[in-house]
């Protein structure tokens, strides 16, 4: 491992970690803990070199620093080899038109809207599983819950719905392989089903202020509608946002509630701590890594000049754990008095636009669990996904179920 790089000194042969190394629940972590101290501005040789930054206020200083762009590179490794897809592959000011149109749907009405439907998905996914006595959390309810909720979110079919979580498992899957052709593959099977629900939407439109595909292809910025090929863009990207994080992060909330019975009975026992405990959830399990930015011009941080083009991978899940800014970041902390300080979804203009709905889908997912298990234990090893996401694949759990009545159950 190598030290903190000093003035003058060119670090782009250095390697300081392997993105694709063999991961257990915490080695990743204590990969970024050493990073931190020693070596903040990192050096990877994988997927044709890269620098990453660990410490929090290294990577929020970026995020919202114009000096860099998301428009070349948004992710390590490189993927997008399909088109250009709003607002994340955009910079200010292309991609106003497309945030502000998407924003709208994110309100608290909406949200109010879809609560109660979101809640009857997840207790009509969850209470088999819980009764059953044995599951794979990750597998049987995170991997479907998204797409149930996406169904309600875009009006779309649950049976749509399911195939595109199923694609975008795959795709996802190929990212972390890094194999290009399936990466593409995939890809354009996703154009395919965006291309199919913006033409059921121009054949039949619904209401512009219900339904975000059809808000976008009415939207009138200046007087002209969005181009075409990037409305596509926009709709394809939105069929894979908020379909894999919640998938790796809600499986690894219940691995830790597994080895913490002591946090599920204290949240049984007070469900208005829920809340407090996704937040501190978000901090120290982020299921990103973390998005990318590409220098626009020749740029020294901690003595290490980054130059023109050359990608930079932003580690959320390290600066989340910075214990500069969250002591003992290792550990869960119960209402963290700076849980606020945490950036699971990004920070600045391309800040997740989804937060309400995640924190949503997320809580009630929480909620209903230890409400409804009166207690659960690892039943086998957990697997991890791998970089660019952090979290489970795969949690088998023993599961006892909590007494109910009938009504409280239903």
């Amino acid at each position: 491992m190598s030290t903190e790089s000093t003035d003058g000194v060119d670090r782009r042969a250095a390697h300081d970690f392997d993105p694709r190394a063999e991961e257990d629940f915490s080695s990743a972590h204590a990969i970024y803990a050493d990073l931190r101290q020693r070596c903040p501005v990192a050096r990877s040789q994988q997927w044709g070199g890269f620098w990453a930054l660990t410490r929090h206020a290294d990577v929020s200083a970026l995020l919202s620093d114009p000096r860099y762009t998301t428009s070349v590179q948004n992710v390590v490794p490189k993927f997008a080899f399909t088109g250009r897809r709003p607002p994340l592959h955009l910079d200010p000011p292309e991609h106003t038109d497309y945030r502000e149109v998407i924003n709208r749907f994110f309100s608290k009405p909406k949200m109010a809207r879809l609560e109660p439907l979101i809640r009857r998905d997840t207790v009509a996914l969850l209470q088999p599983l819980i009764d059953s006595g044995e599951t794979d959390i990750a597998l049987d309810f995170a991997h479907r819950i998204p797409a149930y909720v996406f169904a309600e979110f875009f009006n779309l079919p649950r049976e749509l719905a399911m195939t595109i979580r199923e694609v975008t498992k795959i795709y996802v899957t190929a990212i972390m392989d890094v194999d290009d052709e399936v990466v593409k593959q995939y890809s354009m099977r996703l154009y395919d089903i965006a291309r199919s629900v913006i033409a059921q939407r121009e054949a039949e439109p619904m209401d512009p202020a219900e339904d975000l595909t059809t808000a976008l292809l009415a939207a009138r910025p200046n007087g002209q509608p969005l181009p075409p090929e990037m409305v596509l863009g926009c709709v394809r990207q939105l069929l894979v946002t908020g379909m894999v994080a919640p998938a790796v992060f809600i499986g690894t909330m219940f691995a830790h509630l597994a080895g913490d019975p002591a946090l599920h009975q204290q949240l049984r026992a007070d469900p208005s701590l829920i809340p407090a405990a996704l937040e501190e959830y978000l901090r120290l399990f982020t299921p990103y890594r973390g998005m990318s930015r590409t220098a626009k011009e020749d740029v020294v941080l901690h003595g290490q000049t980054i130059r023109t083009g050359e990608p930079i991978a932003l580690i959320y899940a390290s600066a989340n754990r910075d214990e500069s800014v969250f002591p003992d970041g290792d550990r869960f902390i119960l209402n963290r008095p700076n849980i606020n300080k945490h950036i699971a979804f990004g920070r600045g203009i391309h800040q997740c636009a989804g937060i309400p709905l995640a924190r949503l889908m997320l809580g009630i997912a929480l909620e209903e669990f230890v409400m409804r298990a009166e207690h659960c234990e690892l039943a086998g090893p957990v697997k991890m996904a791998r970089w660019a996401e952090w979290g489970t694949t795969s949690v088998p759990l023993r599961v006892r179920a909590a007494p109910m009545d009938a009504t409280a159950r239903a």
